[in-house]
């Protein structure tokens, strides 16, 4: 049940994009086509999942017990790097359109603060390591539910009539701020 409620959580109330606000770079930018939202999120999901994986044995069996936790952030963010240039390495071979669809926004990835926040909240909330990746991997899911439901939207919006001053990313921001209030209602009302 435990695992539920992390997975529930981490997907619709503390939703990285959409209720946290990170990652919004990538989410802007790589949202405007459905496709496109789909291969994005599914190189976010492995990206966190990898990283959170080894960047929880490093913090565990490395950094905790040569007391240098103060390395956390430089350790994570080369550990992300490295990951992010393999799976562009991967993409670039398998799946050369994606490849291409996701442009500048892949080798974003590793700048993505989405990635290196779920790293570091894995360790923040004393989760172990199978908590850690089914927190990762829920969140990764979250990211790329919010970049689909962007989309979808997003394609919508270029049948509508909308004002010349408010088409491209005005229209996209306002939509964005409007689909968060709606994710921070699955939060509830905290007094």
């Amino acid at each position: 049940m435990e695992y539920l409620i992390i997975i529930i959580a981490a997907i619709f109330v503390n939703n990285v994009v959409l209720s946290q606000f990170l990652g919004i770079c990538p989410f802007l930018g790589v949202s405007s086509k459905i496709n496109t939202s789909v291969g994005m999120g599914g190189a976010v999901v492995f990206v966190m999942v990898l990283s959170t994986i080894v960047t929880y044995l490093l913090q565990q069996y490395v950094l905790n017990p040569l007391n240098i936790g103060y390395m956390q952030t430089i350790v994570f963010i080369l550990v992300i790097a490295a990951l992010v240039q393999m799976v562009e390495i991967i993409l670039k071979k398998i799946s050369p359109s994606l490849y291409q669809a996701l442009g500048i926004f892949l080798p974003l990835i590793s700048t993505n603060c989405a990635v290196l926040g779920t790293a570091i909240l894995v360790i923040k909330h004393n989760y172990n390591l199978l908590e850690g990746v089914v927190f990762t991997a829920a969140t990764a899911v979250g990211f790329g539910f919010a970049l689909v439901i962007m989309a979808g939207i997003r394609e919508q919006m270029e049948l509508a009539n909308i004002p010349k001053g408010m088409k491209g990313i005005p229209i996209a921001l306002l939509t964005a701020g409007i689909l968060s209030l709606a994710f921070m209602g699955f939060a509830g009302i905290v007094k």
